[in-house]
């Protein structure tokens, strides 16, 4: 009966997960603008984006954590959390890729990945479903990826610190990379099992 508890959902919206979840969409378009400052004649702010992006990783761990072990676990925290993932995803991604850090075919292809899911989440949604909870593959995959984009932001220099960077960034970029597409078809697969399963009852 106490782990069932623990994962009581509620419409809550001003719980301290739901706030960080909040605190850390607010920081994608800052961390945008850091990134891209130097390609429109401004300084060097990678060290200040690369700030942003481990607290967005700090803050990413505690939402969760907390909701857990405070039940507060909410609808709206199921949509915050994973939207905010998705948005540094994206906004790093237009990022190194405008900076020429990240190759084109690379951005391309985890865009995709989050096309057919938004795809899927659309098909549920018509059905009257609400999303399915994020795996913890897909977390595995975000987390590998938050490695990666700030080592590849690091390597955009020189010296050995850039070197290493570079080795790192692009061996979590490879996983990161292999996991997502991995956790993006599980979720098709669930998806296509509960649209299944609802024609059927239907």
């Amino acid at each position: 009966m106490e782990v069932q508890e623990t994962r009581v959902q509620t419409d809550r919206v001003l719980t301290i997960p739901n706030m960080l979840s909040m605190a850390r969409l607010a920081g994608v378009p800052l961390f945008l603008w850091l990134v891209l400052w130097p390609e429109f004649g401004g300084p060097n702010c990678d060290g200040w984006a690369l700030g942003v992006l481990a607290l967005s990783g700090v803050t990413d761990y505690l939402d969760g954590k907390l909701a857990r072990r405070w039940n507060q676990i909410s609808n709206l925290g199921r949509i915050l959390d994973p939207a905010a993932d998705r948005l540094y995803i994206l906004s790093t991604l237009v990022g190194l890729t405008w900076r020429g850090v990240l190759p084109l075919w690379l951005t391309g292809l985890l865009l995709l990945r989050d096309l057919v899911l938004l795809v899927n989440v659309w098909l549920l949604d018509r059905r009257g479903f609400a999303p399915p909870q994020v795996n913890f593959l897909g977390k595995a995959a975000t987390f590998n990826l938050m490695y990666a984009f700030p080592l590849l932001l690091l390597s955009d220099g020189s010296g050995w610190v850039s070197s290493l960077a570079a080795i790192f960034g692009w061996a979590f970029a490879g996983w990161g990379t292999a996991l997502y597409w991995w956790a993006g078809t599980l979720y098709v697969v669930q998806v296509r099992r509960i649209l299944t399963a609802d024609v059927a009852t239907g």
